[in-house]
């Protein structure tokens, strides 16, 4: 067991769960990776230092309790969990199945609750900690392709809200980042290589932005937080770009 702070990042998608990892370790912290296998989490596990690789369905209760029991014998009790998980099939209200929608429940919202679940107990026991969710523009409004999308990440920002009322009386910080546009790692840039730099978020300093909202002293705690691009700042009405 170390005696470091334990960071849980659950999934591992567009290159965030890397960044995250990377920069909470490097501010002293160890990090577990929850992934649904450890196909990729495994190997960088490998590569980072203090880290660690845990395969879980985020949507079975049972695999999830298994999982951060193991973290909790094996690292420490978590100070920090992230929720990066999330499903966002595209498709509108007439393209997409009803078991698409379903799924994109369970594993952005249902998987949020089963984690925190597992360390609000923890937290309240070290007298605090952190829950960051990494949500998405999607759970603030439904565009027409984002049927199967953007009321699971809706209900997400919901459960996220109302952990927040409830746990920041006991000194828990729960916060939502809302992801606007993509994120500039590799796989993106290809498929948007005609868009400009300015275009994307970099992972990186998405992740520099969920460490600090972890540090914020608790005068100046938030909630709702927006990680937004200069091109999507540039390019809405004035009415929408803040």
């Amino acid at each position: 067991m170390t005696a470091k702070k334990v960071c849980v990042v659950v999934g591992l998608g567009l290159g965030i769960g890397a960044a995250l990892g990377r920069r909470f370790t490097t501010e002293g912290y160890a990090a577990a990776f929850i992934a649904r296998t450890t196909e990729a989490s495994g190997p960088l596990a490998a590569s980072i230092a203090n880290t660690g690789a845990y395969g879980c369905d985020v949507t079975d209760a049972a695999a999830v309790a298994r999982t951060f029991a193991a973290i909790e014998r094996e690292m420490g009790p978590v100070d920090t969990l992230i929720y990066n998980a999330g499903s966002g099939p595209r498709g509108t209200v007439e393209d997409i199945q009803p078991a698409v929608l379903e799924d994109a429940f369970r594993v952005n919202t249902l998987g949020l609750l089963l984690a925190a679940k597992q360390v609000i107990p923890q937290m309240k026991a070290q007298g605090g900690g952190n829950i960051v969710v990494i949500g998405a523009t999607s759970s603030q409004r439904g565009m027409a392709r984002t049927a199967g999308f953007a009321p699971a990440k809706a209900a997400q920002r919901s459960l996220t809200e109302s952990m927040a009322r409830h746990l920041w009386p006991h000194n828990i910080h729960v916060s939502f980042i809302i992801l606007d546009d993509a994120l500039g790692q590799h796989r993106r840039r290809t498929e948007l290589k005609d868009e400009p730099d300015n275009f994307f978020i970099g992972p990186n300093d998405l992740a520099d932005l969920a460490f600090r909202l972890t540090a914020r002293p608790r005068s100046s705690w938030s909630f709702d937080v927006e990680a937004r691009p200069l091109f999507a700042v540039l390019h809405e009405p004035a009415s929408v770009a803040v």
